[in-house]
């Protein structure tokens, strides 16, 4: 038995981990879906004050107050930077990390670092502008139909200081954990290709890629919940 934390992207909260979270818990399995501080139905607490220190201390309180272990930590797009530093703190804790279409940093890069000058002088226009990123349109992740307009109603505005904060950890530690990377392929977010490029040219990686869009827990959750699953052996 494993103790799952799934930690959601930008602009979602622990509902988008609706279709998988039933799956795991008929596996046998604990699962805990956090919603970060500022988004979903913790909307109510956006404040200028969020950072991505926020956002890592969200998730090492859960497992620290649920007093969980063998932790298979999963983070989705933006989830990548807090579970990073989630694994960094918690190491010893951690059993697997997996990486759901997740930004992959370096040790003092931020979420912005990833992106091309284009997204980065748009995304911090608007941040200055509001102190918020707008939820992004969900066709860009491949749904359409019922998801799409799902997607579209749940989403809240990401908060704006997560955005170029940087992330200081230490490298060595969180590589020695076991890794999986799940490349969402069709259609494949531009967001995310330095984390496929980089797994693929690194050691030390499983990769899992499924033939979806990026939020693969609501497009393809059967295939997610499978490569969940394998993380936990």
């Amino acid at each position: 038995m494993a103790d799952f934390v799934l930690v959601h992207g930008a602009w979602h909260g622990a509902w988008c981990w609706k279709r998988v979270l039933p799956g795991l818990w008929a596996a046998g399995h604990r699962a805990w879906a956090v919603t970060l501080t500022g988004v979903g139905e913790r909307a109510h607490l956006l404040s200028p004050a969020i950072t991505l220190e926020t956002h890592v201390q969200d998730v090492a309180a859960v497992i620290e107050a649920e007093e969980l272990e063998r932790v298979v930590l999963v983070g989705h797009s933006y989830g990548g930077m807090v579970v990073t530093g989630v694994a960094d703190r918690l190491a010893p804790r951690i059993a697997h990390l997996v990486y759901l279409d997740a930004v992959i940093p370096e040790p003092g890069q931020s979420w912005s670092s990833g992106h091309t000058p284009e997204t980065q002088a748009a995304r911090r226009a608007a941040i200055a502008a509001t102190g918020t990123l707008a939820p992004a349109d969900p066709a860009l992740f491949g749904l359409a139909g019922a998801d799409a307009d799902w997607v579209a109603r749940r989403q809240t505005p990401q908060p704006g200081g997560v955005y170029d904060a940087p992330l200081h950890f230490d490298a060595a530690r969180v590589a020695a954990l076991p890794r999986t990377f799940v490349d969402c392929t069709a259609p494949a977010l531009p967001t995310i290709h330095a984390s496929r490029r980089r797994v693929r040219a690194e050691p030390g990686w499983r990769l899992v890629e499924i033939a979806t869009g990026h939020d693969a827990m609501i497009s393809a959750p059967e295939e997610t919940l499978r490569a969940l699953l394998a993380a936990a052996h």
